[in-house]
Protein backbone atom coordinates (compact mmCIF):
# COMPACT_ATOMS: atom_id res chain seq x y z
CA UNK A 1 0.00 0.00 0.00
CA UNK A 2 1.42 3.38 -1.00
CA UNK A 3 1.74 6.08 1.63
CA UNK A 4 -0.68 8.37 -0.23
CA UNK A 5 -3.33 5.63 -0.42
CA UNK A 6 -2.81 4.88 3.28
CA UNK A 7 -3.44 8.50 4.24
CA UNK A 8 -6.46 8.76 1.94
CA UNK A 9 -8.11 5.60 3.30
CA UNK A 10 -7.31 6.31 6.94
CA UNK A 11 -8.36 9.99 6.98
CA UNK A 12 -11.52 9.11 5.04
CA UNK A 13 -12.40 6.57 7.76
CA UNK A 14 -11.71 9.16 10.47
CA UNK A 15 -13.96 11.68 8.68
CA UNK A 16 -16.76 9.11 8.39
CA UNK A 17 -16.57 8.16 12.07
CA UNK A 18 -16.38 11.76 13.29
CA UNK A 19 -19.20 12.87 11.00
CA UNK A 20 -21.32 10.08 12.48
CA UNK A 21 -20.25 11.27 15.95
CA UNK A 22 -21.82 14.64 15.11
CA UNK A 23 -24.77 13.06 13.29
CA UNK A 24 -25.89 11.10 16.36
CA UNK A 25 -26.57 14.05 18.73
CA UNK A 26 -27.99 16.01 15.81
CA UNK A 27 -30.75 13.41 15.67
CA UNK A 28 -32.17 15.36 18.64
CA UNK A 29 -31.03 18.77 17.27
CA UNK A 30 -27.74 18.89 19.24
CA UNK A 31 -24.60 20.05 17.39
CA UNK A 32 -22.17 18.43 19.81
CA UNK A 33 -18.70 19.79 18.94
CA UNK A 34 -17.24 18.57 22.22
CA UNK A 35 -16.32 15.54 20.12
CA UNK A 36 -13.35 17.49 18.69
CA UNK A 37 -12.07 18.13 22.22
CA UNK A 38 -12.58 14.46 23.05
CA UNK A 39 -10.42 13.48 20.09
CA UNK A 40 -7.57 15.59 21.48
CA UNK A 41 -7.96 14.51 25.13
CA UNK A 42 -8.14 10.78 24.41
CA UNK A 43 -5.48 11.00 21.70
CA UNK A 44 -2.88 12.78 23.81
CA UNK A 45 -3.62 10.54 26.79
CA UNK A 46 -3.16 7.40 24.69
CA UNK A 47 0.04 8.78 23.18
CA UNK A 48 1.44 9.49 26.63
CA UNK A 49 0.48 6.04 27.91
CA UNK A 50 2.14 4.30 24.96
CA UNK A 51 5.24 6.46 24.61
CA UNK A 52 6.06 7.33 28.22
CA UNK A 53 4.49 4.51 30.23
CA UNK A 54 4.96 1.82 27.53
CA UNK A 55 1.37 0.62 27.75
CA UNK A 56 0.35 -1.64 24.84
CA UNK A 57 -1.43 0.30 22.08
CA UNK A 58 -4.67 -1.68 22.26
CA UNK A 59 -5.05 -0.99 25.97
CA UNK A 60 -4.41 2.70 25.30
CA UNK A 61 -7.05 2.61 22.55
CA UNK A 62 -9.63 1.09 24.89
CA UNK A 63 -8.81 3.72 27.50
CA UNK A 64 -9.28 6.38 24.82
CA UNK A 65 -12.78 5.10 24.07
CA UNK A 66 -13.60 4.95 27.80
CA UNK A 67 -12.30 8.45 28.56
CA UNK A 68 -14.25 9.89 25.63
CA UNK A 69 -17.45 8.23 26.85
CA UNK A 70 -16.86 9.31 30.44
CA UNK A 71 -16.34 12.96 29.48
CA UNK A 72 -19.43 12.78 27.30
CA UNK A 73 -21.47 11.36 30.19
CA UNK A 74 -20.35 14.02 32.69
CA UNK A 75 -21.08 16.87 30.27
CA UNK A 76 -24.41 15.33 29.21
CA UNK A 77 -25.65 15.55 32.80
CA UNK A 78 -25.79 19.31 32.27
CA UNK A 79 -26.67 19.65 28.57
CA UNK A 80 -28.59 16.44 27.85
CA UNK A 81 -31.71 18.45 27.05
CA UNK A 82 -30.17 21.86 26.41
CA UNK A 83 -31.11 24.00 23.38
CA UNK A 84 -29.00 23.61 20.23
CA UNK A 85 -27.25 26.96 20.69
CA UNK A 86 -26.18 26.10 24.24
CA UNK A 87 -24.73 22.75 23.14
CA UNK A 88 -22.77 24.49 20.35
CA UNK A 89 -21.31 27.05 22.79
CA UNK A 90 -20.30 24.33 25.26
CA UNK A 91 -18.59 22.42 22.46
CA UNK A 92 -16.62 25.42 21.18
CA UNK A 93 -15.62 26.35 24.73
CA UNK A 94 -14.42 22.80 25.39
CA UNK A 95 -12.25 22.88 22.26
CA UNK A 96 -10.65 26.15 23.35
CA UNK A 97 -10.08 24.99 26.94
CA UNK A 98 -8.64 21.64 25.82
CA UNK A 99 -6.17 23.27 23.43
CA UNK A 100 -5.08 25.75 26.11
CA UNK A 101 -4.54 23.01 28.71
CA UNK A 102 -2.60 20.76 26.31
CA UNK A 103 -0.24 23.52 25.18
CA UNK A 104 0.66 24.16 28.83
CA UNK A 105 1.55 20.56 29.73
CA UNK A 106 5.23 19.89 28.86
CA UNK A 107 4.88 16.16 29.60
CA UNK A 108 2.79 15.71 26.44
CA UNK A 109 4.79 18.09 24.27
CA UNK A 110 2.98 21.37 24.91
CA UNK A 111 3.00 23.62 21.85
CA UNK A 112 5.70 21.48 20.19
CA UNK A 113 3.51 18.38 20.01
CA UNK A 114 4.19 14.71 20.69
CA UNK A 115 6.30 12.90 18.11
CA UNK A 116 8.03 9.55 17.73
CA UNK A 117 5.15 7.28 18.69
CA UNK A 118 6.05 3.62 18.13
CA UNK A 119 4.70 1.42 15.35
CA UNK A 120 1.64 -0.60 16.31
CA UNK A 121 3.00 -3.52 14.25
CA UNK A 122 6.48 -4.90 13.78
CA UNK A 123 7.36 -2.37 11.06
CA UNK A 124 5.85 0.70 9.33
CA UNK A 125 4.05 -1.41 6.72
CA UNK A 126 2.42 -3.59 9.38
CA UNK A 127 1.53 -0.44 11.33
CA UNK A 128 -0.36 0.96 8.36
CA UNK A 129 -2.33 -2.23 7.74
CA UNK A 130 -3.27 -2.57 11.41
CA UNK A 131 -4.46 1.04 11.67
CA UNK A 132 -6.48 0.74 8.45
CA UNK A 133 -8.03 -2.55 9.61
CA UNK A 134 -9.06 -1.11 12.99
CA UNK A 135 -10.52 2.03 11.41
CA UNK A 136 -12.67 0.22 8.87
CA UNK A 137 -13.74 -2.40 11.40
CA UNK A 138 -14.97 0.53 13.49
CA UNK A 139 -16.76 2.01 10.47
CA UNK A 140 -18.62 -1.30 9.98
CA UNK A 141 -19.49 -1.77 13.67
CA UNK A 142 -20.50 1.85 14.32
CA UNK A 143 -22.46 2.02 11.06
CA UNK A 144 -24.31 -1.17 11.99
CA UNK A 145 -25.19 0.19 15.46
CA UNK A 146 -26.35 3.55 14.10
CA UNK A 147 -28.47 1.83 11.46
CA UNK A 148 -30.10 -0.32 14.15
CA UNK A 149 -30.71 2.79 16.24
CA UNK A 150 -32.23 4.73 13.34
CA UNK A 151 -34.71 1.92 12.68
CA UNK A 152 -35.59 1.35 16.33
CA UNK A 153 -38.18 2.96 18.61
CA UNK A 154 -35.42 5.17 20.02
CA UNK A 155 -34.62 6.37 16.51
CA UNK A 156 -38.26 7.27 15.90
CA UNK A 157 -38.31 9.05 19.26
CA UNK A 158 -35.21 11.02 18.24
CA UNK A 159 -36.96 12.07 15.02
CA UNK A 160 -39.93 13.29 17.05
CA UNK A 161 -37.63 15.33 19.30
CA UNK A 162 -35.92 16.86 16.27
CA UNK A 163 -39.24 17.92 14.77
CA UNK A 164 -41.04 19.11 17.91
CA UNK A 165 -39.79 18.71 21.49
CA UNK A 166 -43.18 19.51 23.01
CA UNK A 167 -44.87 16.87 20.88
CA UNK A 168 -42.18 14.33 21.78
CA UNK A 169 -42.63 15.07 25.48
CA UNK A 170 -46.40 14.62 25.17
CA UNK A 171 -45.74 11.19 23.61
CA UNK A 172 -43.73 10.16 26.66
CA UNK A 173 -40.21 10.62 25.29
CA UNK A 174 -37.61 11.38 27.98
CA UNK A 175 -35.69 14.02 26.03
CA UNK A 176 -32.82 14.36 28.50
CA UNK A 177 -32.08 10.63 28.74
CA UNK A 178 -32.25 10.26 24.97
CA UNK A 179 -29.95 13.26 24.52
CA UNK A 180 -27.54 11.84 27.09
CA UNK A 181 -27.47 8.45 25.35
CA UNK A 182 -26.61 9.99 21.99
CA UNK A 183 -24.04 12.40 23.43
CA UNK A 184 -22.25 9.64 25.33
CA UNK A 185 -22.18 7.32 22.31
CA UNK A 186 -20.95 10.22 20.19
CA UNK A 187 -18.11 11.03 22.60
CA UNK A 188 -17.24 7.34 22.92
CA UNK A 189 -16.70 7.18 19.15
CA UNK A 190 -14.72 10.44 19.19
CA UNK A 191 -12.42 9.25 21.96
CA UNK A 192 -11.28 6.14 20.12
CA UNK A 193 -11.12 7.92 16.78
CA UNK A 194 -8.90 10.61 18.29
CA UNK A 195 -6.40 7.95 19.38
CA UNK A 196 -6.33 6.40 15.91
CA UNK A 197 -6.11 9.85 14.28
CA UNK A 198 -2.78 10.56 15.96
CA UNK A 199 -1.39 7.08 15.43
CA UNK A 200 -2.04 7.43 11.69
CA UNK A 201 0.82 9.96 11.70
CA UNK A 202 2.53 8.48 14.80
CA UNK A 203 2.37 11.92 16.38
CA UNK A 204 0.01 14.39 18.04
CA UNK A 205 -0.04 18.14 17.56
CA UNK A 206 -2.55 20.86 18.40
CA UNK A 207 -2.84 21.63 14.69
CA UNK A 208 -4.55 18.24 14.32
CA UNK A 209 -7.47 19.40 16.49
CA UNK A 210 -8.49 22.83 15.25
CA UNK A 211 -11.82 24.46 14.51
CA UNK A 212 -11.18 23.51 10.86
CA UNK A 213 -12.32 20.00 11.76
CA UNK A 214 -15.72 21.43 12.64
CA UNK A 215 -15.97 22.84 9.12
CA UNK A 216 -14.92 19.56 7.50
CA UNK A 217 -17.35 17.43 9.49
CA UNK A 218 -20.22 19.91 9.13
CA UNK A 219 -19.73 20.06 5.37
CA UNK A 220 -19.67 16.27 5.16
CA UNK A 221 -22.82 15.77 7.20
CA UNK A 222 -24.90 18.45 5.47
CA UNK A 223 -23.72 17.73 1.93
CA UNK A 224 -24.27 14.00 2.40
CA UNK A 225 -27.56 14.49 4.22
CA UNK A 226 -28.18 14.91 7.93
CA UNK A 227 -31.26 12.67 8.03
CA UNK A 228 -29.42 9.41 7.37
CA UNK A 229 -26.02 7.91 8.09
CA UNK A 230 -25.49 6.86 4.46
CA UNK A 231 -24.95 10.40 3.22
CA UNK A 232 -21.82 10.83 5.33
CA UNK A 233 -20.51 7.48 4.18
CA UNK A 234 -20.68 8.65 0.56
CA UNK A 235 -19.71 12.31 1.04
CA UNK A 236 -16.60 11.78 3.21
CA UNK A 237 -14.36 10.14 0.56
CA UNK A 238 -15.57 12.52 -2.16
CA UNK A 239 -15.09 15.74 -0.20
CA UNK A 240 -11.69 14.63 1.10
CA UNK A 241 -10.48 13.03 -2.13
CA UNK A 242 -11.41 15.57 -4.81
CA UNK A 243 -9.29 18.45 -3.39
CA UNK A 244 -6.26 16.11 -3.47
CA UNK A 245 -6.53 16.07 -7.26
CA UNK A 246 -6.11 19.85 -7.47
CA UNK A 247 -2.78 21.72 -7.62
CA UNK A 248 -1.27 22.65 -4.25
CA UNK A 249 -2.21 26.30 -4.84
CA UNK A 250 -5.89 25.30 -4.95
CA UNK A 251 -5.59 22.83 -2.06
CA UNK A 252 -4.54 25.67 0.25
CA UNK A 253 -8.03 27.11 -0.30
CA UNK A 254 -9.70 23.86 0.74
CA UNK A 255 -11.46 25.26 3.81
CA UNK A 256 -12.83 28.17 1.79
CA UNK A 257 -14.12 25.70 -0.81
CA UNK A 258 -15.74 23.63 1.93
CA UNK A 259 -17.38 26.75 3.34
CA UNK A 260 -18.79 27.77 -0.03
CA UNK A 261 -20.10 24.23 -0.65
CA UNK A 262 -21.72 24.16 2.78
CA UNK A 263 -23.49 27.49 2.26
CA UNK A 264 -24.72 26.49 -1.20
CA UNK A 265 -26.08 23.16 0.04
CA UNK A 266 -27.82 24.75 3.03
CA UNK A 267 -29.50 27.26 0.70
CA UNK A 268 -30.27 25.07 -2.32
CA UNK A 269 -30.68 21.57 -0.85
CA UNK A 270 -31.01 21.79 2.95
CA UNK A 271 -31.52 18.05 3.52
CA UNK A 272 -28.40 17.12 1.54
CA UNK A 273 -28.11 14.73 -1.37
CA UNK A 274 -28.91 11.47 0.42
CA UNK A 275 -32.28 11.81 2.16
CA UNK A 276 -34.42 9.25 3.94
CA UNK A 277 -36.81 9.23 1.00
CA UNK A 278 -33.90 8.52 -1.36
CA UNK A 279 -32.70 5.61 0.81
CA UNK A 280 -36.28 4.31 1.16
CA UNK A 281 -36.76 4.33 -2.62
CA UNK A 282 -33.51 2.42 -3.12
CA UNK A 283 -34.70 -0.19 -0.61
CA UNK A 284 -38.01 -0.59 -2.45
CA UNK A 285 -36.25 -0.99 -5.82
CA UNK A 286 -33.87 -3.61 -4.41
CA UNK A 287 -36.80 -5.52 -2.90
CA UNK A 288 -38.59 -5.55 -6.25
CA UNK A 289 -35.50 -6.84 -8.02
CA UNK A 290 -35.16 -9.67 -5.47
CA UNK A 291 -38.81 -10.62 -5.99
CA UNK A 292 -38.29 -10.81 -9.74
CA UNK A 293 -35.27 -13.05 -9.28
Amino acid sequence: MSLSMYYFLSITAVNILMTWAIYLPYRVAHLHFITIANMAISGYLAGYLVKSLHLPFFWALLIGFAVGGLIGYIVSLFIGDAPTFAVVIVGFTFIYITRTVIENIPAIGGTMGMFGLPNVGANPAAHRYIIISILYALVVVVGFLINRFDNSRLGKAASAVFMDKDLATSLGVDIKKLGQLLQVFSCFIAGGTGVLYGFIYKSFHLDFFTFALVGIFMTTIFVGGYTTLWGSLLAAPILYGIPLLFPSEVQSWRMVIYGVILVLVLVLKPEGFVTRKFVHNIGINLSRKREKI
